[in-house]
Parts: C-alpha cells; sequence; structure tokens
C-alpha cells in the first residue's frame, strides 16, 4: 500500500513553491526519474516547465480501476459532491473527484473503449481522453512537471509528455500530436446517480491509503493562481479564478462563465459553424473550496450539447423544475442530454466535450477565445 499523509500534497506544493525548480535545456533529473524521452523534440521551451514538487509518479495514477454500484457509492458519496460522467457504447462509468484529485489519472476502458480520464486540480481541468493513438493504447503517468499551472503526462509507451489541458504532445516522439477528447462532465453526485443508476463507480480502493473525501487544496478557488506556478500575467477579461464552460469545436474556442450561466440557465451559441447549447444547474459543490469536498460551496454544473436533433435545429429554455425545455417540440430535457419528457422523449442529444476550467488556465492556451455571456 501507497501511504501519504493528508497534508502531503499541500507539502509538495510549497516545496515546488520553494524550489522553484525548472527544467533546463538539458534536463537534469534525478536517478528515479530515468526518462526515455527525447528532449530534442518539442514543440515548446523546456524553461515553460516547472517542478510540482512531487517526482515521476509521485502523484499515483490508478491503473487497475475498481468499481462499485451506484448503491456501494452512496454510501459514502454525498448528494452534492462533484463527479465526473463518461458514457461510450451504452456503459457510463462514474468517477469521484475525491478519489481523482489525489491520483489525477485513471487509465480505464468504458464500453470496449480505452480512456484516460484526467484531473488537474490546479486548474479545474477535468477531460477524458481516448487511448488508442497512432495504433497502440496508451497508458498514462503523471510527470511531476507544470506548465503554466497544469498536469503535464506523460504516456507509458514512448514517454513522450502531454499537456493535459490541450490534449497535446509537447516534448518526445509524439511532439505535435493531439489526443481525441471524450465527453466527461462533471455532475454532481445526485444528478449522475439519478440519470445513470446502472453505472458504475470508480471504488476508493485503490491500491493506496490517501484521505478521500477531504480537500488538499481547502481555499485554493477562493485564491489565485499560485504565483510559483503561473508566472505570468493571466488574462483580465475574466477574474482568473472564474469558472468557464470551455469549449473548442473546430477552429474556435468560446469560454462560457459560469456567473452567465447561472443568471441565464442555459446559452446557446454558434461555435465553428456548429450551433451548440450550454445547460448549467445548481446543486453542485467546488471541489478545491472547503476542507471536505462535500462542503463546498454551490457553483453549479454543465454540459454541452450540439442543438439539433436527426437534422432539425432546437432552441432551449430553462424550465421550471431544473430542466430545459426545446421549444419547437416542448419537450423536457435533463442534465444528461435526455429527453425525459414530451415529443422525443427516450432522444439523447449529442453531446460535445467541454471543461470547467478556471479562465486563467483556459486563456493562457486559448488566448483567441471568444467569451460567450448569453
Amino acid at each position: 500500500m501507497n501511504t501519504i499523509p493528508s497534508s502531503g500534497l499541500r507539502a509538495a506544493l510549497l516545496a515546488g513553491a520553494l524550489a522553484g525548480l525548472l527544467l533546463p535545456t538539458t534536463p537534469d533529473l534525478s536517478a528515479q526519474e530515468r526518462w526515455r524521452t527525447d528532449f530534442t523534440k518539442r514543440t515548446i521551451d523546456l524553461d515553460e516547465l516547472i517542478s510540482g514538487g512531487p517526482p515521476k509518479d509521485g502523484i499515483p495514477a490508478i491503473d487497475d480501476p475498481k468499481f462499485i454500484s451506484t448503491a456501494e457509492a452512496n454510501r459514502w458519496l454525498e448528494g452534492r459532491e462533484p463527479v465526473a460522467v463518461v458514457s461510450l457504447q451504452g456503459r457510463t462509468h462514474i468517477y469521484p473527484l475525491q478519489v481523482l484529485i489525489w491520483h489525477e489519472i485513471v487509465n480505464d476502458e468504458v464500453g470496449g473503449v480505452p480512456v484516460s480520464v484526467t484531473y488537474c486540480p490546479l486548474c479545474n481541468t477535468m477531460l477524458a481522453f481516448d487511448r488508442r493513438f497512432d495504433g497502440r493504447v496508451l497508458d498514462f503517468g503523471t510527470t511531476g512537471r507544470l506548465r503554466y499551472s497544469d498536469l503535464v503526462m506523460y504516456d507509458r509507451q514512448t514517454e513522450s509528455w502531454w499537456q493535459q489541458a490541450t490534449g497535446e504532445g509537447i516534448i518526445g516522439e509524439y511532439a505535435g500530436e493531439r489526443l481525441t477528447f471524450i465527453p466527461s462532465p462533471i455532475l454532481s453526485w445526485a444528478e449522475a446517480r439519478r440519470a445513470h443508476p446502472e453505472a458504475r463507480v470508480l471504488s476508493r480502493d485503490t491500491g493506496h491509503v490517501r484521505d478521500y473525501g477531504r480537500n488538499p487544496y481547502e481555499g485554493y478557488d477562493r485564491g489565485g493562481p499560485l504565483r510559483w506556478a503561473f508566472p505570468r500575467r493571466a488574462d483580465t477579461r475574466l477574474g482568473p479564478m472564474e469558472r468557464v464552460a470551455a469549449i473548442e469545436f473546430g477552429r474556435e474556442s468560446i469560454a462560457v462563465p459560469f456567473e452567465a450561466l447561472a443568471l441565464e440557465k442555459v446559452v446557446q451559441a454558434e461555435v465553428g459553424g456548429v450551433e451548440l447549447v450550454v445547460f448549467w444547474t445548481p446543486g453542485t459543490a467546488s471541489a478545491l473550496d472547503a476542507g471536505a469536498l462535500a462542503e463546498g460551496r454551490d457553483v453549479g454544473a454543465t454540459n454541452v450539447f450540439r442543438a439539433a436533433l436527426g437534422g432539425r435545429a432546437l432552441e432551449f429554455e430553462a424550465a421550471d423544475d431544473g430542466r430545459f425545455r426545446d421549444r419547437e417540440t416542448g419537450t423536457l430535457w435533463d442534465m444528461s442530454g435526455r429527453a425525459v419528457q414530451g415529443e422525443l422523449a427516450g432522444r439523447q442529444l449529442e453531446a460535445i466535450p467541454h471543461g470547467n476550467h478556471f479562465w486563467f488556465a483556459w486563456a493562457v492556451f486559448k488566448p483567441d477565445t471568444r467569451i460567450v455571456r448569453y
């Protein structure tokens, strides 16, 4: 069993802050961090990378995930707790952030599709990727490095380094390549359980001892980016820690602030030539606020879909019961994009990959982002 005290990540972050370690042009890595990476192949300057504190795999990915039923998980998950949901080929896996916050990467398979489900607490980037790439199945670990506060992963097959926020290879054999995103919205446990009662839920039986349910980054999202981890000026169009529904479609990127979503509940916008709709509902706790995840303040949850079904364009509005209604048929839809009542009952909207990033983290990688408020 791998054991770390509950204060371990906080101490590691402090260590990184004090050390301020930068990778030189020829990385001076310790014996325990021997890399097979070709550092001459890269798309970034190496001095953009800093140590996050823990070494290579010091934050251990979950490579052999175990799953339990929603009934079993309900014994230790609170209704407001944030969870990530991945649905593929008729199967759904749910990943509690109280587990992801300690491991950052889960290498899994959903409906026969190899996936990596990832979470970077410093950027609030919850993103999932298809692990099938270049004729092989990759699995990922943590490099122990950050770039602009964001997790830098590596694949164990080639030891190429990847930027989690963008899915781009930045160093090594796959520098310049890009992984395929898979929809992985953060919802409340209550909403996820209601929409997917037959889902399998990531167990806390991970082979590691962690203080699951506690937030090692208590108060982080009320402060600001850690200056040692984000040593640059943030885009000032929004507050740096404003949560946004971050969407890239085609060649265009947009960000819809949670502040606007809390007022409107539904925001529809054309992105990359396609009409998309963002749903927002209250009732999901921040994972990065209170000492216990379940006690975090309510920041709400988002999901994003193509605003059409079977070639028919739909326009949505908020309904009084926390669901959503299309104006064309009056059908009611839930947060998972499923029609639950009306003419289109039983139909499913096409989910679009997106994140609930902190603004500073999205804007640094996507500076040309268009902000959509309503």
